[in-house]
């Protein structure tokens, strides 16, 4: 498996792990049908954008194929941290070991970024994440916000990771 940093060629299939992944990981959280409305071409737009501004996207590959991704950048609400945006692999490649690699990828970038700590947020209702997370050292640190997503509102959990 080969980690890069991701080109704006990658979007499209960015697009699609982010997608499938949200369909598999949360179908118990908005239903089939919500998943199924997603629009996979708004997200390669979005990945696409994201990607040409620089920000930092790395790509689990295999065979040629993305199996995996993950971005960091600046924390969104919290001044003077780092964050995690998103880290997702495609169920087929869960237990791969692309997500532990990717994980270890996003912390060295956050570090190069000048961060000594970073927080992610993750829906409460998703256990398999949670517990990925705190195996690789993250630990909920007692923040909670309320999104909607997809017409659903969703609770999230706030953890945190000190990187030196």
């Amino acid at each position: 498996m080969e980690i890069r940093r991701a080109v704006v060629d990658d979007a499209a299939e960015i697009a699609r792990v982010h997608t499938l992944t949200w369909q598999a990981a949360y179908e118990h959280v908005f239903g089939a049908d919500r998943l199924a409305s997603i629009d996979v071409g708004r997200r390669e737009a979005g990945w696409a954008r994201v990607i040409a501004d620089g920000e930092a996207v790395y790509v689990a590959v295999e065979a040629g194929r993305i199996l995996a991704f993950v971005s960091t950048g600046p924390a969104r609400d919290q001044a003077g941290l780092g964050e995690l945006y998103t880290i997702y692999a495609l169920p087929e490649a869960w237990g791969s070991g692309a997500g532990p690699a990717l994980m270890s990828v996003a912390k060295r970038q956050l570090l190069a970024d000048g961060w000594t700590e970073a927080i992610l947020w993750v829906v409460e209702g998703n256990p398999r994440a949670r517990r990925f997370y705190e195996r690789e050292g993250w630990s909920a640190d007692g923040g909670r916000k309320q999104e909607a997503f997809l017409g659903v509102d969703v609770v999230e959990v706030r953890y945190r990771i000190r990187l030196v």
